[in-house]
């Protein structure tokens, strides 16, 4: 049997960085993953373009109950760090809005094969198919208990990495494995639930939605105290688009989301333009110049559009200007983990040593990734997560 410098479970993105770190630093790994390659949820993200890091990554991009805890892990792998290190391995990004950085080539496979081909030089054991059944701590470290097509069977090593996810897309194999294992070792969680995922409307309101579905809205999204310019999407089933799952992440059931339909314009400034000349159009012509006819007809339930804006009442203005600018949204609840993109919750930092992420409990157990209590917001912030927590913890075991 291999003596390992640690056992690290999960091939994901936090588990592929800190084997490969490892390697780079002369340590040997165990790389352990339940399917049959590495990478599967990098090969699916960004439609299989993967927006592996964001430029303008800060900490103010991450939602945590903790959140000065990230000054000591991003200190030491930084957003220009990431940029580095794939462009050593031949993968240049171009940056899309928001700061979003793809591989030039727009081929997610191009970012797992940076780490494959480090694995391999490095001379990295990974075990594909395999799943942890358990794990123990004992005098020399760890022992963890596995199933493979080969059997069950048993590995050790003196160090023990949780890289194993959250719980969203239960097709790759999500689980909530690492919050057993926290469970298992008494340390403490903060509450988990789906993030970044799209919303859903039941009730007398759903009809309408599901009337606009396809449609999409450059918008600005507010709940909880947070705001996002980018487009919403209606669905047969509700909203998503990148500003909803945005907004998501903050929003709690039973509270309200105030979408303004159209954040760029003041829409009662244009009232009053076109009542400066004469005010002969009709209020759907007005609309009509910012939104799609089916929105404009669909706007039709909560406001009079036959109106000639020279006859609307200050009422009928106020009420337009608020339908458009402040239309309130009372979700019933989200499309849950098989529609999110990320977990929030996980991991309590309180738990972990905030340069290493070593359990403060138990000496030799790292957890790193989705399964922290660090979640980002869209657009390649939960992979920056993932790179720097996976190298901080190959610098310690």
């Amino acid at each position: 049997m291999n003596t390992y410098d640690a056992i690290i479970i999960g091939g994901g993105a936090c588990g592929l960085m800190c084997a490969a770190q490892a390697g780079l630093l002369g340590k040997k790994t165990l790389l352990l993953e339940r399917n049959d390659k590495v990478g599967a949820k990098i090969l699916i993200s960004g439609g299989g373009r993967c927006n592996y890091t964001n430029t303008g990554a800060t900490i103010a991009n991450f939602i945590s109950e903790n959140p000065d805890f990230l000054h000591g892990i991003f200190k030491q792998w930084t957003v220009e760090d990431t940029i580095d290190f794939f462009e050593a391995y031949g993968i240049k990004g171009q940056e899309k809005t928001l700061g979003q950085l793809f591989p030039a080539t727009n081929k997610a496979r191009d970012i797992v094969a940076v780490f494959s081909k480090i694995l391999y030089e490095t001379e990295q054991d990974i075990a594909l198919s395999t799943l942890v059944k358990s794990v123990e701590k004992n005098a020399d470290g760890f022992t963890v208990h596995v199933e493979s097509p080969k059997g069950e069977h048993q590995y050790k090593a003196k160090k023990l990495v949780i890289a194993s996810g959250g719980l969203p897309v239960q097709k790759l194999g999500a689980s909530d494995f690492g919050l057993r294992v926290a469970k298992q070792f008494g340390l403490e969680l903060a509450a988990t639930a789906p993030a970044l995922v799209p919303l859903t409307i039941t009730g007398k309101d759903a009809a309408w939605y599901s009337s606009l579905s396809g449609n999409s809205v450059f918008s600005k999204v507010s709940a909880a105290g947070m705001s996002f310019e980018e487009n919403i999407l209606f669905t047969h089933w509700g909203l998503s688009g990148p500003a909803i799952l945005q907004i998501s992440s903050y929003w709690r059931p039973g509270q309200e989301i105030i979408l303004d339909l159209l954040p760029n314009f003041n829409l009662d400034n244009l009232i009053k333009q076109e009542r400066q000349v004469g005010g002969k159009r009709l209020v759907s012509q007005l609309l009509n110049d910012y939104f799609s006819r089916k929105l404009v007809d669909a706007l039709g339930k909560f406001l009079a559009l036959d109106i000639k804006i020279a006859s609307l009442s200050k009422a009928d203005a106020k009420l337009i200007v608020d339908t458009v600018h402040r239309f309130k949204v009372k979700p019933a609840g989200d499309k849950g983990y098989d529609k999110a993109e990320v977990m929030r919750g996980g991991v309590s930092t309180e738990e972990l040593r905030g340069k290493t992420l070593e359990s403060k409990k138990i000496p030799g157990l790292y957890f790193g990734g989705e399964t922290v209590d660090v979640t980002g917001w869209l657009g390649g912030y939960n992979f920056q997560w993932a790179w720097a927590s996976g190298y901080v913890i190959a610098k310690a075991i």
